[in-house]
């Protein structure tokens, strides 16, 4: 029976368990994913982790044999390929990473025929309601866009989490990091109205004599007619009969608008733990040598731990029990240095100035990009090094 049929035809929930419903941020902004998402830094630092994971090469070997490369494995295809009919490889990956990264769990069904997977199928967080049994087990609640619901077992869905505190949930970064983003968003919105008011402070119109109310709506009018907005920056504003204008606000450079929002750069940016740079955002003492320092640090520190949790948790829920597989992301090419570093190298791995080769020529070429040829698995020997064999044939040529 084919997988939505199937999940449709299940008995639907009358009511679920509510989610909690995340605090408002210390700066009045109700923080989700679709408000954190607006905001500049949490967008770069989330597609700078998302497209790092997304962009590498994908490798199966066998755990035993020396590393053996396996090319055949009907999972291969499937997450390097097209993992569902309306996805690429990347951007399942993309997708992915962008649930665990700002929500802490990512949640995908795996379609499996006769046992074989034949289908991964994301599913956003937000939908899925995972509730631990008293035996340990997790059930799945899914909701569906009409409100049906079903409930799938732990061999149905792959759930890959982020950094947890209780083991079998991942903690939602953008809950965690409210307050930051809250006031990155809150920021920026008050510099926003100081440039719609044509960065005019709001203030006191007091003037002699009462108003009625109609007169209030007319001066109101007026005002914002002739003298708010960006378009009327730096008109004199005309007053009577005794009036005053009193600002209540501070003005952008008063309140030092662009120096605390360079700095909530730097604070979501230790909550996400990506490096300023990743997201455009570095000071003066950085140099073109430090930067490549730094892309090197950010494959190190930051892709390499979200890849690593994919890899296992791909071992672990869509592998086989005891099959003899190795999941891995290929981050070398994330690190590639100048062509003069990389050429140094690998000469060096080949066994370059009669030290031993650690590298084959395919290994090398592999690196590279470029296709095996015929006899480069060998080691390659050093030049003042002889074989055992060539040492026989000269002593008995002697």
């Amino acid at each position: 029976m084919p997988f939505w049929s199937r999940l449709f035809g299940r008995k639907t929930l009358e009511q679920l368990p509510p989610f909690a419903r995340w605090p408002e941020s210390k700066a009045g902004v109700d923080i989700n994913t679709t408000t954190a998402l607006s905001a500049a830094t949490i967008m770069a630092c989330t597609r700078a982790i998302a497209e790092g994971v997304a962009q590498t090469e994908i490798k199966f070997h066998r755990q035993s044999g020396g590393k053996e490369r396996i090319l055949d494995h009907p999972l291969l295809p499937i997450l390097t390929r097209r993992p569902n009919p309306w996805q690429t490889s990347f951007e399942f990956r993309e997708t992915l990473l962008f649930h665990l990264v700002l929500c802490g769990n990512a949640f995908v069904f795996v379609n499996r025929v006769r046992g074989q997977v034949v289908e991964l199928i994301p599913i956003e967080p937000g939908k899925v309601w995972v509730q631990r049994n008293p035996d340990m087990t997790m059930t799945y609640t899914v909701t569906f866009e009409d409100g049906r619901a079903a409930t799938l077992t732990a061999a149905d869905i792959w759930h890959l989490r982020g950094p947890s505190w209780n083991s079998w949930m991942g903690l939602e970064a953008i809950k965690v990091a409210r307050d930051a983003i809250g006031l990155s968003i809150a920021l920026e919105t008050s510099h926003a109205r100081l440039h719609k008011n044509g960065l005019q402070p709001s203030g006191v119109y007091t003037m002699e004599g009462t108003m009625v109310e109609e007169q209030y709506k007319r001066l109101r009018a007026y005002l914002e007619r002739h003298f708010a907005g960006a378009d009327n920056a730096g008109t004199p504003l005309i007053l009577d009969r005794n009036a005053k204008w009193i600002p209540q606000t501070m003005t952008g450079v008063d309140s030092q608008h662009l120096e605390t929002r360079k700095h909530q750069i730097e604070e979501i940016c230790r909550h996400m733990r990506v490096i300023p740079l990743m997201v455009q955002h570095s000071d003066k003492t950085a140099t073109y040598a430090s930067a490549e320092q730094m892309f090197i640090a950010h494959v190190v520190h930051t892709i390499a731990p979200w890849a690593t949790r994919f890899e296992q948790s791909a071992e672990a829920n869509l592998l086989a029990p005891g099959e003899d597989v190795d999941i891995r992301f290929n981050l070398k090419s994330l690190m590639r240095g100048a062509a003069k570093d990389r050429a140094e190298y690998y000469a060096k791995a080949l066994g370059s100035g009669g030290s031993p080769a650690w590298m084959t020529q395919n290994e090398v070429r592999e690196d590279d990009g470029l296709d095996a040829i015929e006899g480069g698995d060998a080691l390659p020997q050093p030049a003042n090094m002889t074989t055992p064999a060539s040492v026989e044939n000269s002593n008995a040529a002697t």
